[in-house]
C-alpha cells in the first residue's frame, strides 16, 4: 500500500505494532504517563496526574485554533505493551504544518535509538500525507528535548515566555522542520502566531 495511503505509520523496528489510541487506552496510557516520571516533571513540575491520560485523549485545542485530525499513535511491543505514544495534529494553524504535541518513549528504551525511529518513520507518513512542516514546542530545561530536536533537523523560530503547564510557568521555543524544502520565511507567512513578537 501507498504510504500516503496508509491510515498509520508504518514503523521499521520489528515486532513493534502501531495503533491508533481512544478513550479506551487511557488506563494504559496512564502507566506509561506514570513511568515517564522525569519527564513530567520537567515540563509541568509535578508527576503525571491521576486523570492525565483521559484528560490528553480528549483534550481539546486552543480557542481559535484547528487542525483537520489528530492522531494519538500508540507503539506495541511483541507482548503487546505500549512502549511509546505519539500525539501529532494534521494542519495545526495552517495548510501542510503538522505538529507533534507529544513523543514519549518508555525510560527502557531511552538511548537506542527508538525515539529517532519513531520520528523518521512519523515525519515519511506525514510528508507523503501532504505535510510540508513539523512544528513542536520545547520546554526549556527539559535537556532531553533540547539535545534530540534540533539533532533530528528541527529549528527555532521563536521564543514564549509565560507558559503554565502543570504547577510551573515555563519558557518554550517553538521549533519547525521543513519536509519539502521550504525555507523559514515561507514558513513564518503561514502561521503568523510564530513569528518572532507575535502575540
Amino acid at each position: 500500500m501507498d504510504v500516503g495511503l496508509r491510515a498509520l505509520p508504518r514503523l521499521c523496528v520489528e515486532g513493534i505494532q502501531v495503533v491508533e489510541l481512544h478513550d479506551g487506552d487511557a488506563p494504559e496510557l496512564q502507566q506509561l504517563f506514570d513511568q515517564s516520571q522525569a519527564y513530567f516533571l520537567a515540563v509541568n513540575g509535578e508527576p503525571a496526574t491521576p486523570n492525565e491520560a483521559r484528560e490528553e485523549l480528549q483534550g481539546n485545542l486552543p480557542a481559535g485554533w484547528s487542525c483537520s485530525r489528530m492522531y494519538w499513535l500508540g507503539y506495541r511491543n511483541a507482548e503487546g505493551q505500549l512502549v511509546a505514544v505519539i500525539n501529532v495534529a494534521a494542519d495545526l494553524l495552517a495548510t501542510g504544518v503538522w505538529h507533534i504535541g507529544l513523543l514519549l518513549v518508555d525510560t527502557r528504551l531511552h538511548g537506542t535509538g527508538f525515539a529517532q525511529q519513531l520520528h523518521g518513520d512519523l515525519e515519511a507518513w506525514a510528508a507523503a500525507k501532504g505535510a510540508q512542516w513539523l512544528r513542536l514546542t520545547v520546554v526549556v530545561g527539559n535537556t532531553k528535548a533540547e539535545r534530540l530536536w534540533p539533532r533530528l533537523g528541527y529549528v527555532q523560530v521563536r521564543m514564549r515566555e509565560g507558559i503554565a503547564m502543570g504547577r510551573q510557568v515555563n519558557t518554550v521555543s517553538i521549533q519547525v522542520k521543513a519536509l519539502a524544502g521550504g525555507r523559514v520565511d515561507e514558513y513564518l507567512a503561514l502561521v503568523h502566531r510564530d513569528r518572532p513578537g507575535a502575540p
